[in-house]
C-alpha cells in the first residue's frame, strides 16, 4: 500500500507567513481587486505543498504569476518569494533536467514581468531579479549534492558495518569450529581411555586445556573489538598468521588427525589480511578433515610463489567417512571461498580423483612488501 506523505507544519507555517506578508504588502502600496488578491495568495499558498509535490507547487505558483502578470496586476507580489522557494525545492528534490526547466520556467515569468511593465526597460534590476534566480538554484543544487553524498557515506557505513559483522561471524564460526572439535574429540579420547590409559588420558586433557585457553584468547580478541573500553584502551595484540602454522598443526595432531606439512618457495611476511586469511583457511580445511575425513591423515602445503600464495589442504578419507557437511556448498566452505575472493584470490573445494577430499587457495601477493 503507497504511503501519503504529510506536509511538513513547517511548511505549512512559512506558507502562512508568505501568504500574510503578501496581502499585507499589496494592501499598503496598491489597490488592488479581488482577483489579484486570489492570485497573489495563489502564488504563495502552495508552498505548504512543496515536499509533497514540489513540481505542481511550481507549476500553479508560476501559472498564478504568469496570469498576475498578463492581466496587468504589475510585479511579482511580494518579489516573488513564493516561485523562489519553489524552484529551490524542485532543484533540491528533483532530477536536474527537471530542476533546469524549473529554471529557464522562472527566467521566463521575469523576463515576461519586465517585458510588460510600462516604462523603460530595467536592465539593472532585471539582471539582480535573475541573479537571485541563480543564487537560489546554486545553493539547492549544492543543498542537493550534499544530501547525495550524506546518504552514499550512510550507505557505505551501514555495508561497512554488514562487512563487519560477517567478517566477525566468520571469525567466531572458524574458532569455534576448529577448537570445539579438538575439545569434543579429546575429551571423548581422555573418557575412553581414563581406566586404561592414564598418560594417554592426561594427554588428551592436556590438549583439551590448550585448546580451551587459545579459543579464550582468539574470541576475546574478537569481543575488544565490539566492547567500547572508557580507558580507551584495546587489545593491540596481532592476529593468528601463517607463523602459528606450526601450533595450529600440533593441535591437530593431538586430536588424533596425522599431518604432514610441505613448505615450498622462500617463507617471507605478508600483509595482516592476507596472512590472516591464510591461517584461517588451514585452520578451517584442517577441522573439516579432522571432523569428516574419518580416519585419514591430512597434508597442509604452502607454496611461495613470486606473486601468489598458494596452500593446498587434502586427506586421503575414504568417502563413506565423508558427512554432508563437508562438500563443497557447505557453510565453511563457503566461508572460505568468501575470505579468498576479499583479498583477491580463489579457492576451489571437493572430492580427489585419486580419493579424500581436497582444498586449494590461490592468494595475490604483489603488495608484499
Amino acid at each position: 500500500m503507497a504511503m501519503t506523505m504529510k506536509p511538513a507544519l513547517g511548511d505549512i507555517l512559512l506558507a502562512a507567513v508568505l501568504i500574510a506578508i503578501t496581502i499585507a504588502t499589496m494592501a499598503w502600496h496598491i489597490t488592488a481587486p479581488l482577483p489579484a488578491y486570489v492570485l497573489a495568495v495563489l502564488t504563495a499558498a502552495p508552498v505548504a505543498l512543496r515536499q509533497v509535490t514540489p513540481v505542481l507547487t511550481m507549476v500553479i505558483i508560476a501559472a498564478a504569476l504568469a496570469v498576475y502578470i498578463l492581466v496587468g496586476y504589475g510585479m511579482f507580489p511580494n518579489a516573488g518569494m513564493g516561485i523562489i522557494v519553489a524552484l529551490f525545492t524542485v532543484t533540491t528534490l528533483r532530477p536536474r533536467p527537471v530542476a533546469a526547466a524549473a529554471v529557464l520556467g522562472t527566467v521566463a515569468l521575469i523576463v515576461l514581468s519586465y517585458a510588460t511593465r510600462p516604462g523603460p526597460f530595467q536592465w539593472p534590476d532585471f539582471f539582480q531579479d535573475n541573479l537571485l534566480v541563480a543564487g537560489a538554484w546554486v545553493l539547492a543544487d549544492s543543498t542537493r549534492r550534499w544530501g547525495e553524498r550524506t546518504r552514499r557515506l550512510a550507505e557505505e557505513a551501514t555495508r561497512a558495518a554488514a562487512n563487519e559483522r560477517v567478517r566477525i561471524a566468520r571469525e567466531l564460526h572458524d574458532v569455534v569450529a576448529h577448537h570445539m572439535s579438538v575439545i569434543s574429540l579429546q575429551a571423548g579420547v581422555a573418557g575412553y581411555v581414563l581406566d586404561t590409559d592414564l598418560p594417554t588420558a592426561r594427554t588428551a586433557i592436556t590438549t583439551v586445556s590448550d585448546a580451551t585457553r587459545e579459543a579464550l584468547i582468539e574470541m576475546r580478541r574478537l569481543l575488544d573489538v565490539l566492547r567500547v573500553d572508557p580507558s580507551g584502551e584495546l587489545d593491540v595484540s596481532p592476529q593468528p598468521g601463517l607463523a602459528l602454522l606450526g601450533e595450529l598443526v600440533d593441535r591437530t595432531r593431538a586430536a588424533g588427525l596425522p599431518v604432514e606439512v610441505v613448505i615450498t618457495g622462500a617463507p617471507r611476511p605478508l600483509p595482516p589480511g592476507t596472512d590472516l586469511c591464510a591461517y584461517r583457511i588451514l585452520q578451517e580445511s584442517l577441522t573439516n578433515a579432522l571432523k569428516h575425513a574419518g580416519p585419514a591423515s591430512a597434508r597442509v602445503e604452502v607454496g611461495y610463489g613470486e606473486r601468489t600464495l598458494t596452500l593446498r589442504v587434502s586427506d586421503d578419507g575414504r568417502p563413506g567417512h565423508r558427512e554432508p557437511a563437508n562438500v563443497s556448498g557447505s557453510h565453511g566452505i563457503r566461508g572460505m571461498r568468501e575470505r579468498a575472493e576479499l583479498y583477491g584470490g580463489v579457492l576451489t573445494a571437493g572430492p580427489a580423483e585419486e580419493g579424500g577430499f581436497h582444498v586449494v587457495a590461490r592468494l595475490p601477493m604483489a603488495d608484499v612488501p
